[in-house]
């Protein structure tokens, strides 16, 4: 009979429970497209050149860990929001408190388990998805990578099931340490916030300087070395804690003294955001910080991408594409190039000797980029190497910019410039050394990929040279596209499952709003002004933590710099996504909270 009661309950609030069971999916799914990455060491062996790189994964694993347990904490207390009358109202009919526990418990379990199962096979899909879009994105050659990945199930499943286990009986404790009067009336006990403006004051400036020391440390990073990142760490934790603790609550209350307070429901709304913040104070500086290094991965990942072309271009490598003896293919391929400039250096090899046209380099001189001391997004600039330079007897930086341009099996040889009559006197073959220079190397980069895979297969040398802006280019993909797969999975993972956490967090307190929003529909405010005031509410509570760790994201790439070229290199892209899918959680956020605090009766 409890039972079929319960499944009643559950019915009646059958919205509400795909709501629940639909965050716990998305979770036991990101969380295995995760796992399936951490714990397959053959795909990270083969996909990243980095030696940490296994070791990046597991942290991030046990971060992620950490990150669903506070989730599923939220999703749970939401679950409990929507259950707890019910569970008083049968305590109330006769039921025994051991067979409620057992009912909490069993609720929580069977919902979770099924959530997880669901959860697995949707992340089976996404990580295939995903994965190609990654690959096809990054041009990355990704080898071992499997979508479903055993081991990666059962860590996901055995996780989640103790998680599930672990919260039905928190669950079934707090519910029977309660006397079911409370239970009843839980949304009618009032909260009491005091009023101190020195104590507040005092944490937000506080709260603001230990931000700064942040800020500083992680621009820092070449004074204070690894020392930066624990400095860092420490003073931004704290520095949100304090600014979400006070400032927010300061300023709300100087607010609610302006005019802007006497506007339609604005006062309403600073109280009840008033009211939140206090409460919110530990979730909005987590979800700060994490949302900070979610939008930093997703940030980096995506800027490791952005920016392989332009390290590429300032890698000190003069020529796009270096093309021995070119065939009519290549040929081709180069006459499709959007061409700056190019030069043919015919040249001839006979005992140990190699002879060039010395008109040629008159022509068309070499170019070798000038020594930059740092990198930069400033023009690269060239200088020319004329004949005389090449032939020096004091200077051989000109020389060896020709010989660095030769086969691998060639660079020990002697160089001789001859003049045209001369070199046509040598009965030896003529070969030819052609250099090229694209106006844009990434629009370029398939035919450049063409003509050094065809290069590749006459000279398997060239693999291991970098004469050519190409082979440097294939060097920085396998060193960072393992980098931007993990970024980018890491930062959606984070960004989907925060945003849930606060989302719950809101719903969890919908219930105790109801009467508020009702006694004003009473009054006879219009829906229309609700609706309004539920938007702003909500809209102040996803944007708070969302600014501060977009701040929190800007003054951390400066960790970068001696990485990147320019971290905040197109940055507006992983931005804009950032946004987007904040939004979209928004949205969803504030129609289910109307649907329960506006809800007829």
């Amino acid at each position: 009979m409890l039972r079929k009661l319960a499944l009643t309950g559950i019915k009646s609030r059958l919205k509400d429970y795909i709501v629940l069971f639909s965050g716990l999916t998305i979770a036991s799914a990101i969380f295995y497209m995760f796992e399936a990455l951490a714990t397959n060491k053959n795909f990270i062996e083969h996909n990243t050149t980095v030696g940490s790189a296994l070791i990046i994964f597991q942290f991030g694993s046990v971060l992620l860990a950490i990150i669903t347990l506070v989730y599923i904490l939220y999703a749970n207390s939401f679950l409990m929001t929507m259950r707890q009358k019910d569970y008083a109202t049968y305590m109330m009919l006769g039921a025994k408190s051991r067979k409620i526990g057992e009912l909490i418990v069993s609720e929580t379990i069977v919902i979770g388990t099924l959530a997880t199962l669901i959860g697995i096979v949707v992340g089976t899909a996404l990580t295939y998805g995903v994965g190609m879009l990654l690959v096809a994105r990054i041009d990355a050659t990704v080898h071992s990578f499997q979508p479903f990945y055993l081991p990666a199930a059962i860590i996901t499943l055995i996780f989640f099931l103790i998680l599930f286990i672990f919260a039905g009986l928190v669950n079934r404790h707090q519910l029977l340490k309660k006397p079911i009067l409370s239970l009843l009336h839980v949304d009618d006990t009032p909260t009491q916030i005091k009023y101190r403006p020195v104590v507040w004051l005092i944490e937000a400036i506080i709260g603001v300087a230990l931000l700064g020391v942040g800020y500083w440390a992680m621009a820092s990073l070449t004074k204070l070395n690894i020392l930066a990142i624990p400095i860092a760490l420490v003073t931004i934790v704290a520095g949100s804690f304090l600014v979400f603790n006070a400032l927010t609550i300061w300023v709300l209350a100087i607010l609610q003294k302006s005019k802007l307070a006497k506007k339609g429901l604005n006062g309403f709304t600073m109280a009840q955001l008033k009211f939140r913040v206090h409460d919110y104070t530990r979730l909005l500086s987590m979800v700060s910080i994490l949302f900070a290094l979610a939008l930093g991965a997703i940030t980096v990942g995506m800027g490791y991408y952005n920016q392989i072309p332009l390290m590429t271009e300032h890698s000190g490598i003069a020529y796009d594409t270096v093309v021995h003896d070119p065939n009519q293919k290549e040929l081709r391929e180069i006459r499709a190039m959007d061409v700056s400039q190019q030069a043919n250096y015919a040249y001839k090899t006979a005992n140990k000797t190699i002879y060039f046209v010395k008109n040629d380099f008159d022509k068309k001189p070499l170019l070798r980029v000038k020594q930059q001391h740092n990198m930069s997004l400033a023009a690269v600039e060239y200088e020319k190497i004329t004949s005389d330079q090449i032939m020096s007897k004091t200077d051989k930086s000109g020389l060896q910019t020709l010989q660095e341009l030769l086969l691998a099996n060639q660079r020990n040889d002697q160089v001789q410039l001859v003049s045209q009559s001369q070199f046509d006197q040598l009965a030896q073959s003529t070969h030819h050394l052609h250099t090229v220079q694209v106006k844009d190397f990434r629009a370029d980069l398939p035919r450049i990929k063409a003509v050094y895979n065809s290069q590749v297969a006459k000279h398997p040398e060239i693999k291991e040279d970098f004469s050519n802006k190409y082979g440097f280019y294939q060097v920085l993909k396998a060193t960072f596209s393992g980098l931007e797969f993990m970024g980018f999975f890491l930062g959606i993972a984070f960004l989907a499952m925060l945003a849930s956490c606060l989302m719950f967090k809101i719903l969890s307190g919908a219930s105790s709003d109801r009467i508020r929003y009702r006694m004003l529909d009473k009054i006879g405010t219009r829906q229309s002004m609700l609706r309004g005031a539920i938007n702003k509410e909500v809209g102040i509570l996803f944007l708070l933590p969302g600014v501060l760790g977009v701040i929190h994201v800007l003054f951390g790439l400066q960790l970068f710099k001696v990485l990147m070229v320019d971290p905040y290199y197109q940055i507006w892209i992983p931005f804009a996504i950032f946004i987007v899918l904040y939004a979209v959680y928004y949205v969803i956020t504030t129609k289910l909270y109307q649907s329960i605090v506006l809800k007829k009766e």
